[in-house]
């Protein structure tokens, strides 16, 4: 840990502290703050307007799954979505997460606060299911507006769940459920060296893979 990180968590706890879970280093050297969703706007706009912080910039939002994570607890909410935070001013990065329960992905939208986060948004609603409260224009953007789930869930089937194409007779676009014969094998390995080390702290790197 340098002297920068050691100003940053200080920082961090003298301004922030009762509104954090959490406050850690992870195992690729990254300071992680952990909070309730309550709490995002408020730490948000902190984050963004104090001088001492001036995390000015969203570099990437992405949504996490953590069903099966290894070594988590499965009481433990099970979804999570991160804030990688930059500040030029202080060449400071930060990763912001909150966890969500599955019965309810609801979090605060950040457009408001960090206008760039407009199209992060609308992917990790598509690919995870995390409704943003108070997102403008809370749209599919990677799949068909048609698609069914959500595809980077862990227990999403790889095969899908409707396929679609073109009939010619109706002249359109048609869906029906998949008929492909689920030919996955392969048996998923956790791989334990440093390229795979901060699985839980960052998809885009934190993409939930």
């Amino acid at each position: 840990m340098t002297d920068r990180h050691n100003k940053l968590l200080d920082l961090l706890r003298q301004r922030l502290g009762d509104r954090l879970i959490t406050l850690e280093i992870n195992r690729v050297g990254e300071v992680v703050a952990e909070l309730s969703g309550e709490n995002l706007q408020q730490v948000a706009l902190v984050l963004r307007d104090d001088v001492d912080f001036g995390f000015s910039q969203v570099v990437d939002v992405c949504g996490v799954d953590y069903l099966e994570y290894e070594g988590r607890d499965p009481a433990l909410p099970r979804f999570g979505v991160v804030y990688h935070l930059l500040s030029y001013r202080h060449n400071w990065r930060l990763r912001l997460r909150v966890c969500l329960p599955e019965s309810r992905p609801i979090i605060p939208s950040m457009i408001d606060v960090w206008p760039g986060v407009d199209w992060f948004e609308r992917e990790a609603f598509d690919l995870f299911g995390v409704l943003f409260e108070g997102h403008p224009d809370l749209r599919r953007i990677l799949t068909d507006y048609g698609f069914v789930g959500h595809p980077f869930r862990k227990d999403f089937p790889l095969i899908g769940k409707v396929e679609m194409f073109y009939d010619a007779d109706q002249k359109r676009v048609v869906y029906k459920p998949v008929a492909m014969e689920n030919r996955v094998t392969v048996p998923r390995v956790v791989r334990q060296d440093h390229r795979y080390a901060d699985l839980d702290a960052g998809a885009g790197s934190e993409s939930g893979g």
